[in-house]
């Protein structure tokens, strides 16, 4: 393996990261923030315990969650495309480097991202909730490495699919976001009507959700085995696709 090209990926997908810190980790940081200020503190007070966890704490897997799926994937699916769009895609596709390192590189540096982020949305929540209590900390992680790595693969594969800014937005705007509200970042999908329950559990996000709310408080919509399951389904299949758009040379060569 040519470790040295990996790193070389993964460290200039990391500058570009720190580059524009105001974009890429202050602005999601606010975001967030306002979320805990308008649902966890505005919204929360008239809304009672669930399971037994006050509701301010009880949207803080779900706002990390979203912030670790959608950081993974814009870093992602931007890493991969600019080359595209610029003309410089052809250093990393003559390089000495495999696939397998080129899809590394970026992944890592996506994830990493995103789990930096992540990170950092908890540390914004003890400051809202006063509560740093972790049920599952190895659990935790467990999860959030995963779900960070799944839309990092999620996110190359848009990236290499998008032709213009416009698709390259498509995804995180009209489909990831409103999946991500609708997953059960403010509310428990038991909440819902049995048919809108059933439906909810089309949307792979419940489970990315679900898993880490009970690492966290060790309470879930689903049971963790099968959310654990479903992410590494879900993991398994972007990397199953993205090493056959590698292979082929779909929309990369052309």
């Amino acid at each position: 393996m040519n470790l040295i090209g990996l790193t070389t990926i993964y460290k200039k997908e990391m500058a570009r990261t720190f580059r524009v810190p105001g974009q890429t980790l202050i602005s999601p940081v606010l975001t967030t923030a306002l979320y805990f200020i308008v649902f966890g503190s505005a919204v929360g007070r008239a809304i009672p315990e669930l399971s037994g966890v006050s509701y301010e704490l009880y949207i803080v897997p779900g706002l990390i969650m979203m912030a670790l799926l959608t950081n993974a994937l814009s870093a992602a699916s931007s890493g991969i495309y600019f080359p595209k769009f610029i003309g410089t895609k052809y250093e990393f596709l003559s390089a000495p480097l495999s696939h397998f390192e080129i899809i590394a590189g970026h992944t890592l540096a996506a994830a990493s991202r995103a789990l930096i982020i992540g990170a950092i949305i908890y540390c914004v929540s003890i400051f809202f909730t006063r509560d740093a209590t972790v049920a599952h900390p190895i659990l935790a992680i467990v999860f959030s490495v995963l779900t960070a790595i799944s839309f990092s693969l999620f996110g190359l594969i848009i990236g290499i699919w998008a032709d213009s800014f416009e698709k390259l937005a498509l995804f995180p705007t009209l489909i990831i976001t409103p999946l991500s509200f609708l997953g059960g970042i403010f509310y428990s999908i038991d909440m819902l009507p049995s048919f809108w329950q059933k439906i909810s559990l089309i949307n792979p996000i419940v489970y990315m959700i679900s898993g880490l709310r009970w690492s966290f408080f060790g309470i879930s919509d689903v049971d963790p085995i099968v959310s654990f399951t479903m992410i590494a389904l879900f993991t398994f299949a972007c990397g199953m696709l993205i090493a056959w758009i590698f292979r082929t040379g779909y929309r990369i060569k052309s």
